[in-house]
């Protein structure tokens, strides 16, 4: 079992130490250029201002840190985030009580494990913006929790005002202490306590926060559609974009809880706290996020969103673990293993739509280092970030920025390269651009080398000097070219603002193809 336990922790770390060196998600770029000056010196007053509306003044120290002393690499917060979410799975297992068998609490741990690093969370694995944006607010939440239920009272109250300085996300922990206090039967101080900093907590922050609908979100009353988003989140293991089989699976999720949460006992107190944490979670996903322009419909279905419901079933799992000890152990080691493995299948798909979302978003990159504001902007990445990060050495500009051609580099002289077909010739190795050849523009196409794709792609002037670089295997839509590109074969690629182009250059094991323009 533990062997079990650790596979879904170590394929989530894999990925996290394979993940992509550039940050590509807009919040980061954001919140970078917002806290530092162009120097990279640290604005120390930026730091405790609302991002999203919301209090984010550990994930802005940890961005800072990551570019002034990890040189802006984004794997540093991808592993980072699987770290904390593996705190979440060690205090989920602090809080099993110790009357259960030691071969129980492990099968357990186990489901928490696969739970927690579902397939579908790989958002939080390949960009450590999104990770790092609210899974420290829910580590210390859960950190609160646990040490709340073994009646560690102040070490709890400074493990949630830890998660009220990371994100909103953390806003309710409050009552949620409040709520075990009351489940253990403790002081009416204790139970008043937390209450009363919770009112003062969430007063502050709506008398404080900016004014102004989050970006894509409706305003509109819309009770059904909400109602959808809150049970889709609690769900969303269920599902990868079917967002009427996570509605049902979440209302399933409340319905189990609900009965189980009836026998409620100071040993369940966490457990309860937690899946009212997980709910009250969906519920603010629903108040602040809904709308429908999201893959699914439902923006409970987005991957990050998915510790949600991970949340509410191990809560679910344990309450089973304590309350029905009659249980056969088997039945609980099946259940748990079949619930592990199909949720992490059904995941796969999800996975598979992030990585294919974010690939095309790394030629940020190098818009970055060839300084193309226009790319930037259609990339959605704030160039008044770009002095900072230079400053500071972040990657792009650092010496371990390349363009994977495992030679020719920016400003490197190449030899001429052999001209390749254009993609209306018949044969295996062929090519097409899809935009006209000029500078700081996406530049598209796409090429085949004896039906294979190409190793990496080069933009180059007329002494074929590199001037730019892109990435290839990329979708098929990427190409933007006359003839439909085969899958995989697409090429994104971009050039220094007013540079003279001759030619886009593609290489397959160290040889030169140019190729042909045919868009003007």
């Amino acid at each position: 079992m533990w062997l079990f336990t650790i596979v879904p922790f170590g394929l989530a770390l894999v990925t996290a130490a394979r993940a992509p060196r550039m940050h590509v998600l807009l919040d980061y770029w954001h919140v970078f250029a917002k806290i530092t000056d162009d120097n990279g010196d640290l604005l120390i007053g930026q730091v405790f201002t609302y991002h999203l509306d919301q209090p984010f003044v550990l994930p802005s120290l940890l961005f800072w840190a990551d570019a002034a002393w990890f040189g802006g690499d984004n794997r540093f917060l991808t592993v980072l985030t699987v770290l904390l979410v593996a705190g979440i799975v060690a205090a989920l297992y602090s809080m099993l009580p110790d009357s259960l068998s030691t071969t129980t609490r492990s099968v357990v741990l186990a489901g928490f494990s696969w739970l927690l690093f579902s397939s579908h969370a790989a958002e939080l694995w390949l960009q450590g913006t999104n990770g790092i944006s609210w899974i420290p607010a829910v580590f210390f939440c859960v950190l609160a929790i646990a040490c709340a239920h073994r009646g560690l009272t102040w070490v709890a109250g400074t493990a949630a005002m830890l998660g009220c300085l990371s994100f909103g996300a953390a806003l309710p922990i409050w009552f949620i202490l409040a709520l075990i206090a009351w489940l253990r039967k403790d002081s009416r101080l204790r139970v008043a306590l937390p209450s009363t900093i919770g009112i003062v907590v969430v007063v502050t922050w709506f008398l404080t926060k900016p004014s102004g609908q989050q970006s894509l979100a409706t305003s509109a009353f819309d009770p059904d559609g909400r109602l959808s988003v809150l049970a889709a989140a609690l769900g969303g293991l269920w599902s990868a974009d079917i967002a009427v089989v996570a509605v049902i699976a979440g209302g399933i999720t409340v319905a189990a809880l609900a009965y189980l949460a009836h026998e409620a006992s100071p040993r369940a107190s966490g457990w309860i706290a937690l899946a009212t944490y997980a709910i009250l979670l969906a519920g603010m996903l629903a108040m602040g996020r809904t709308t429908d322009q999201v893959p699914g419909g439902n923006v409970g279905l987005i991957s990050r969103y998915v510790v949600i419901g991970a949340l509410a079933t191990s809560s679910l799992l344990a309450l089973v673990a304590i309350h029905r000890p009659q249980w056969p152990l088997r039945h609980l080691l099946i259940a748990t293993v079949t619930v592990a493995l199909l949720t992490h299948a059904i995941g796969g798909a999800k996975a598979d739509r992030v990585r294919n979302d974010y690939g095309p978003l790394n030629l940020a990159a190098i818009a970055l280092r060839v300084d193309a504001p226009t790319v930037l902007d259609a990339l959605r990445i704030q160039p008044a970030a770009a002095p900072a990060a230079r400053s500071l050495g972040a990657y792009p500009f650092n010496d371990t920025f390349t363009l994977g051609c495992g030679g020719p580099e920016l400003g490197s002289h190449i030899s001429t390269p052999a001209p390749l077909p254009r993609g209306t010739e018949p044969g295996n190795t062929r090519g097409e651009t899809g935009t006209p050849l000029t500078g700081d523009t996406l530049l598209s196409g796409w090429a085949t080398i004896g039906g294979t794709r190409a190793d990496c792609v080069l933009v180059v002037d007329h002494n074929d000097v590199v001037i730019g670089g892109g990435l290839i295997g990329l979708p098929s839509s990427a190409a933007k070219t006359k003839e439909p590109a085969p899958e995989g074969m697409a090429w994104q690629a971009v050039a220094l603002a007013g540079g003279a182009i001759a030619g886009v250059v593609v290489v397959k094991a160290g040889k030169l193809y140019r190729i042909q323009a045919s868009a003007s």
